[in-house]
Order: C-alpha cells, then sequence, then structure tokens
C-alpha cells in the first residue's frame, strides 16, 4: 500500500503573527515556523496505517528552503520519502493553484492507494485544498474524517462537521482529510531523527511538475488584498457594581444596545 500524507510548514500559532507591509500575505520571514498541527495528525494516521496494514509512507510539502524541516519532522516520525516542492514562484500562492502544484507532486508517485492531509492548515484555514486536489487527481474524497479504517481495498471514515455526523466509505484510492480529533502524533525518537537524515527527500519546481507549462504564465494566485488594517484595540467594558440594583443597571444596558 502506498500512502502520500500532504503537509505544510506554518508560523507557530502560539506566537504573534503579522501581514507582510509588501502585499499582505502573513509574514513567514520573522515568525517562528512549525509544522501544521493537523498536518501532524495527518501525518500520524499514514503512520498508524504503516503499521496495521503495511504501506509505504510518501511526505510531500510546497514552500521555500525552510519547508524541509517540516519533510524532516515526519521522516523523522517514520515516513519513508520526501517531495519538496520549493520554487519562488509560488509565494503567495492561492488554493486552487497549491491544489494544483500538490495533485502534481501525487502523480509523480507510482501506485497511491491513499491521500492523506489535514482539513485545513493554521495560517490561511480555507479548508478546501484536500478537496480540490480530490478533484484534479479524480478521486473520492471524505473529509473532516475523525476516524478511519483501511480495508479490502476499502477505506471508511468516520466523519464529523458543526452540523453532526456521517459514516463515509469509498474504494481504494481515495483522499481523506482528518480532524484534530483524529489521534494524537507521537514523538520522533533520537533514532528517527537520526535515521531521517538518511532518507531520500527529492526537491522538485514548477519545471520538474509541468515540463509542458511556460511556468512565466502559472497563475499563481487570483486575488490580491488592496489593504490591510490592524483590528482595534478592544474597548474596555462596562463594570456593574451590585448596589441592588444591578439587575436593573444590565437590563438597561442591553436594551440601550437593542440587544433585548
Amino acid at each position: 500500500m502506498n500512502i502520500v500524507v500532504l503537509v505544510k510548514q506554518v508560523p507557530d500559532t502560539g506566537a504573534e503573527r503579522v501581514l507582510s507591509g509588501e502585499d499582505h500575505t502573513l509574514d513567514r520571514e520573522g515568525a517562528e515556523l512549525v509544522l501544521d498541527e493537523i498536518n501532524e495528525r495527518a501525518a500520524e494516521e499514514a503512520l498508524a496505517l504503516k503499521e496495521t496494514v503495511g504501506a509505504d509512507v510518501t511526505v510531500v510539502s510546497m514552500g521555500p528552503d525552510s519547508a524541509l524541516e517540516a519533510v524532516r519532522k515526519v521522516l523523522a516520525m517514520g515516513a519513508d520519502r520526501g517531495i519538496h516542492i520549493c520554487d519562488d514562484r509560488l509565494r503567495g500562492a492561492d488554493v486552487v493553484s497549491t491544489a494544483r502544484v500538490l495533485a502534481a507532486a501525487v502523480r509523480t508517485v507510482e501506485d497511491v492507494d491513499l491521500v492523506l492531509a489535514g482539513d485545513a492548515t493554521t495560517d490561511g484555514q480555507a479548508g478546501a485544498v484536500p478537496a480540490v486536489v480530490a478533484d484534479i487527481l479524480g478521486l473520492p474524497q471524505l473529509t473532516h474524517v475523525r476516524e478511519l479504517e483501511v480495508e479490502a481495498g476499502r477505506v471508511r471514515a468516520e466523519r464529523e462537521t458543526e452540523s453532526g455526523g456521517a459514516t463515509l466509505d469509498a474504494p481504494l484510492p481515495a483522499l481523506v482529510s482528518v480532524t484534530e480529533k483524529i489521534n494524537e502524533p507521537r514523538y520522533p525518537s533520537f533514532k528517527g531523527i537520526m535515521a531521517a537524515k538518511r532518507k531520500p527527500v527529492e526537491t522538485v519546481d514548477l519545471d520538474d511538475l509541468f515540463p509542458d507549462a511556460d511556468g512565466a504564465e502559472f497563475l499563481v494566485t487570483r486575488t490580491r488584498v488592496e489593504e490591510a488594517v490592524p483590528r482595534a484595540a478592544r474597548a474596555a467594558g462596562i463594570r456593574v457594581t451590585d448596589d441592588g440594583s444591578a439587575g436593573r443597571q444590565l437590563v438597561d444596558y442591553l436594551i440601550a444596545q437593542k440587544l433585548v
């Protein structure tokens, strides 16, 4: 069984994040970069399947030179090989372009049975890339998955959204995107970290993935942000002192705000 897991390096959610003054995209130069936490759970699910049903796991990531660290972390967790898509022309790529490039990278892996990804990354949170990749590859898509089983050439999943749950079933090959509830990722061991340094990682660019296309005409993004302003500081609230009339004061305030 061959599994491809899609991961992304993102700014640490625990640190302050700012926008670039040039194009209003997320400033990654001064940020602490980490493997996206939901993508890490997708990687864990791939490795769990490797242990239970037997699988070869390839990790794919698109990003600048630093994104190689995300690939290496998944290799240290137990993946077998990596593909790093690195091309300056992809800076600021939108959902469609990102999905096109990732799908092209998946096609370079022979006989893929399952593609795993997080349902959304913590930087853009568009939540659409896995579905678009599945559409491009012509694969059934099982999204927002919290439980996953693979058996007898089929994948079965429990799906959870804000509107409720459902059981999904599809033949392989298929694409599955997972939520943060699916598992707890393992920590790379020292042995795994050392072994990762010897595992093969192929670095490719647009010319490698689209040899017959004119790279100058690759539409990286179809939208742009014209202006961005900082969020207004939160105003101080109103303190109600209970001198026996707190209930009346609260009702008066709610009426003034047209909340009741």
